[in-house]
């Protein structure tokens, strides 16, 4: 576990470990191989693929498609196998989900899957590096951000659809016996995601999320003492789900490991957080910044 004496360094590699580590689908089919005695050039000669597909497969370089798992247990010598590796895959995706998978269909139903997660959610502890929170931000704010994504991602365009289900997530700072947790880097304060009129209205609104009973708001100032250097962002719901993002895809993750490693980080942050008055003042800071700008 990264600790949070331990080197920033240190702790990113961990982080990279849990998270890219071959998975059970992975590993068994190098256990499959092994087993009927191929090496991998041999299984890629047979299979009539290249020898790198072979070790991108094993190590989780590369997600096997359905196709891909019936000619492994063919070629090991196995065809009863490939249901059980099936299931694997199944059970890989559901934690490993790509976002070319995710917004096939647009954006609109990744947000209404984490309305449904939200409304499981007593204690939501979160960290953004990049962008304001999607439970804080203001409609034209997410139309920014939804958009821009649609466009890098070439994905369906329902902005509308999805910024109005995101605003959804918004219900929990409402609803008694809720909290939320959230760390923000000063930096997501003035990322220019959006026009500088969208970002003032944002500010405002993170200004006033600050006086809510069921928010704690804790900023993390460019100038403070760090030992863990802010990363990707992640939400941590209750004490059951981590969901983090990369560039390529979002993973959510159960496992007891991940969800100690991931409360360690909030921590080490929180430690280096700012709130009420301070927190305040960097706001204002920013905002400063945008009128000058």
């Amino acid at each position: 576990m990264c600790t949070t004496n331990a080197a920033p360094a240190t702790c990113e590699i961990q982080y990279v470990r849990s998270i890219r580590r071959p998975s059970v689908v992975h590993a068994r089919l190098r256990e499959l191989r092994t087993q009927a005695g191929l090496t991998g050039r041999e299984a890629a000669r047979r299979l009539g693929w290249p020898p790198s597909k072979v070790s991108k497969l094993e190590t989780g370089r590369q997600t096997p498609t359905g196709a891909d798992l019936d000619a492994w247990a063919q070629t090991v010598g196995r065809p009863h196998v490939a249901p059980e590796l099936k299931a694997r895959l199944s059970r890989f995706e559901t934690t490993y989900r790509t976002w070319k998978r995710q917004l096939a269909a647009g954006h609109r139903p990744r947000q209404e899957a984490g309305v449904v997660e939200i409304k499981r959610t007593r204690v939501l502890r979160g960290f953004e590096a990049g962008v304001i929170p999607g439970i804080f931000q203001t409609a034209d704010y997410a139309r920014n951000v939804l958009g821009r994504y649609a466009e890098l991602r070439r994905t369906p365009r329902d902005v509308e659809a999805a910024v109005t289900a995101r605003l959804r997530r918004q219900d929990f700072l409402y609803e008694p016996g809720r909290q939320v947790h959230a760390l923000l880097w000063e930096g997501a304060l003035r990322v220019r995601v959006c026009p500088r009129d969208v970002l003032a209205g944002q500010l405002d609104r993170l200004s006033g999320v600050l006086g809510l009973g069921s928010v704690s708001l804790g900023i993390v100032p460019f100038d403070a003492d760090l030992s863990v250097a802010p990363g990707d962002g992640f939400w941590i719901y209750d004490d059951r789900l981590v969901i983090t993002e990369t560039w390529t895809a979002e993973m959510w993750l159960e496992d007891s490991d991940n969800l100690s490693l991931f409360t360690t980080i909030w921590d080490s942050l929180n430690e280096a957080a700012v709130y009420g008055r301070p927190a305040q003042l960097l706001i204002a800071r920013a905002q400063a910044a945008l009128s000058c700008g």
